[in-house]
């Protein structure tokens, strides 16, 4: 099979490919054996319409997207091994010519963009380490005792923010009960922002037993059409008032909540694991900003389907947190009024982030080839098997004999924390005046709201990913079989083939153009 390749910009690579007129003839019979089964001639059986004939009757088009389909499936990967093409987006198949002669076709890709590496040793890195302070001990305890706290009823005075009240209330819009404006018994901590904006404020400055009206405005970006910019009132009487009641934070206070006898034992030992995980979290946030510092020293025309693919990915991964505690992200979107296609767009700056960031490592790991012992493999293994909770021994089962994928992602994670024992740690420059005013502005409530998700799925961690994620998402690769076409189409739908590649697809212009010839 002769193949040749033209390399365009943007990283996109045009093969050229062709078929003699006898593998298109053979071509032409697989495709037949493929589909008699659903030919009907009048005066013979379904299934028994020969080959010829069904030329005849259908005419020989009906044949060629599964013909093409057969060769292309087999030339494309050949040719993708033979040019050693990266390829990083779905092939695009365009028939140029179909004769006596044969087929002769191109199929495009984008691959892997190149580039030429920057500085990345010895980097200067903006950086400060977080430090264990006396407040950071000061205010875990006081959390501690927040979480120890008990409520204990008050019948002396009216409620008042941070009480929590036990209330009645039905809503109603223009005289008229609206649906789930009615709870009874509900316990409201009044200052919590958990109703509507001027409900709790209005709750306060009532007594036990106290039965009254309120009047409130329903938010313009509420979540329920019917109600948004609304007026309404609320009936609302208050069963019961509790405040909260925090205990003394003093020795009897670590004996009751720790295994320490003194509170000095017990500060003691919070300083100590804020100290250990401050160093965690210094390690991973200065190895991130020296990727980041590094990638900043090249540049790289990255092709758009590496950035829909990461988004893809993220979108996915958002969605599987969410899950997991059982909230759909499309539901959520739904209620925030914000479309999954603008969810992906806010997370296009960090995918571009991140490929990026994975394109850098991936070229220095491949100059600097860290070796992988036998003991960095089964330590990693290990840390897999503890964050899923799952036996080691499930894990190598899953991995199975290709541990390539495993080694490669120590390989990286040696080359981010090589990177960072050559990077400078600088002082971080102080934002000029207007800048840090303009960080202290408030955001607007709704914004934050709306964007807290998509920024959640967008953590910024460009220096690796985790071996954990790495090798779920490959188990899920290597158990993806190639989608099937139903014998009723005519127009063959591309599936996947060996090594990760996909097979090429036709559009409906480029399929025309075949059945015109």
């Amino acid at each position: 099979m002769a193949s040749t390749i033209e390399k365009k910009e943007h990283s996109q690579v045009v093969i050229s490919l062709e078929a003699g007129i006898e593998e298109w003839k053979a071509a032409l019979k697989q495709a037949y054996n493929k589909n008699k089964g659903r030919f009907q001639v009048p005066g013979f059986r379904k299934g028994k319409v020969p080959f010829q004939l069904v030329c005849q009757y259908y005419g020989e088009g009906v044949l060629y997207d599964d013909a093409m389909n057969e060769i292309a499936n087999k030339q494309y990967p050949e040719a993708v091994k033979e040019h050693d093409l990266k390829v990083v987006s779905r092939p695009e198949m365009d028939v140029t010519g179909l004769d006596e002669n044969g087929l002769k076709y191109t199929i495009s890709v984008y691959v892997k963009p190149e580039f030429e590496l920057g500085k990345y040793e010895g980097v200067e890195v903006p950086y400060k380490d977080i430090e264990v302070t006396d407040k950071d001990v000061e205010d875990e305890l006081e959390r501690m005792a927040k979480r120890n706290s008990s409520l204990e009823e008050v019948t002396d005075r009216p409620a008042a923010e941070g009480d929590t009240v036990t209330i009645d209330y039905e809503g109603f819009k223009d005289g008229v009960a609206f649906e789930g404006g009615k709870g009874e018994g509900y316990n409201l901590k009044l200052g919590s922002h958990s109703f509507i904006p001027g409900f709790e404020e209005q709750v306060a400055g009532h007594s036990e037993g106290d039965e009254f009206t309120i009047e409130v405005k329903f938010p313009e970006d509420y979540h329920s059409e019917d109600l948004k910019g609304a007026d309404a009132t609320f009936n609302v009487k208050i069963h019961a008032i509790k405040t909260e009641v925090v205990p003394a934070i003093d020795d009897e206070f670590a004996k009751d909540v720790s295994e320490f006898d003194t509170l000095a034992e017990l500060k003691a030992d919070i300083r100590k694991n804020k100290e250990e995980k401050a160093a965690k979290d210094n390690k991973a946030a200065f190895e991130n900003e020296t990727v980041r510092a590094v990638c900043d020293n090249c540049e790289i025309d990255i092709p758009q389907s590496m950035i829909d693919n990461e988004v893809e990915q993220m979108a996915q991964d958002q969605n599987a947190r969410m899950s997991s505690q059982g909230i759909e992200l499309s539901m959520y979107l739904q209620y925030l009024g914000q479309t999954m296609e603008e969810f992906k767009k806010s997370l296009e700056p960090m995918a571009r982030v991140r490929v990026k960031s994975s394109l850098v490592i991936e070229k220095i790991t491949e100059k600097l080839n860290p070796e992988v012992s036998d003991a960095d493999y089964e330590e990693e293994l290990k840390t897999i098997a503890d964050s899923y909770k799952i036996d080691i021994e499930k894990v190598k089962e899953s991995v199975g004999e290709d541990a390539s994928f495993i080694k490669n992602s120590i390989r990286a994670r040696k080359t981010v924390e090589y990177l960072a024992s050559k990077a400078k740690k600088v002082e971080p420059k102080e934002p000029v005046a207007e800048e840090a005013a303009e960080e202290k502005k408030p955001a607007k409530k709704t914004a934050a709201k709306k964007t807290a998700k998509a920024d959640d799925a967008a953590e910024e961690k460009p220096a690796k990913k985790t071996a954990a994620k790495k090798t779920a998402k490959a188990d899920d690769a290597a158990d993806e079989k190639p989608a099937k076409k139903t014998a009723a189409k005519k127009t063959a739908k591309a599936d996947d083939v060996a090594e990760g590649e996909e097979k090429p697809k036709k559009t409906k212009a480029k399929k025309a153009k075949a059945d015109e010839e």
